[in-house]
């Protein structure tokens, strides 16, 4: 942490190379959480961006209530959803099933396994896609970024119960997708 509160240190007197070095540790995770909310990598790609270029101005703003990662994701979760909503259009179950593809498979599993979970990942991230934002934003934050639900409240600027409830439900509707699916597959 206390490398960290250097970077940032130096960073806020205009130390690019200390914003570059901050950044590095947290892009790729917050890439893959902006990509499970959005469902669409591209979009994401470009949300993270400019969460970054923002993050970077607007870094005086940083008051260190939270750590730098909390307070990064909270803008590019703004950011995600003003593109989503500007965008008008519910992400499909196709795009869904596209970005599903981008977990590696484990190299040291069977085809056979490797294929059944490629097809779980693709239902979990259909059912992920029937979620609201609200939800969604709960269980990527939980259950995909690992947050407590103190930094979920911080995030999504809600309460604790607030993050508890939207998450019992969000779980709930994704356990009744998940079995409505299954229920129509041919047994084998």
């Amino acid at each position: 942490m206390k490398h960290e509160t250097e970077l940032l240190e130096a960073a806020a007197r205009g130390d690019a190379d200390a914003f570059g070095r901050l950044v590095s540790s947290y892009q790729d995770r917050l890439f893959t959480s902006i990509t499970h909310l959005l469902n669409d990598a591209h979009e994401a790609e470009d949300v993270v961006q400019e969460a970054l270029v923002q993050a970077y101005f607007r870094l005086d703003q940083f008051r260190g209530d939270s750590s730098f990662y909390t307070w990064l994701y909270r803008i590019a979760f703004n950011l995600a959803i003003s593109s989503r909503r500007s965008r008008k259009s519910q992400v499909s179950v196709e795009a869904s099933r596209e970005n599903a593809g981008q977990e590696m498979p484990d190299p040291s599993g069977a085809p056979d396994t490797n294929l059944l979970h490629q097809e779980q990942v693709r239902e979990v991230h259909a059912a992920l896609a029937t979620l609201s934002e609200e939800h969604r934003a709960v269980i990527v934050l939980r259950d995909l970024e690992d947050c407590d639900y103190e930094q979920i409240a911080t995030i999504l600027e809600i309460s604790k119960g607030t993050v508890r409830s939207r998450l019992h439900r969000a779980r709930s509707l994704m356990r009744e997708h998940l079995e409505r699916v299954r229920r129509r597959e041919p047994k084998s």
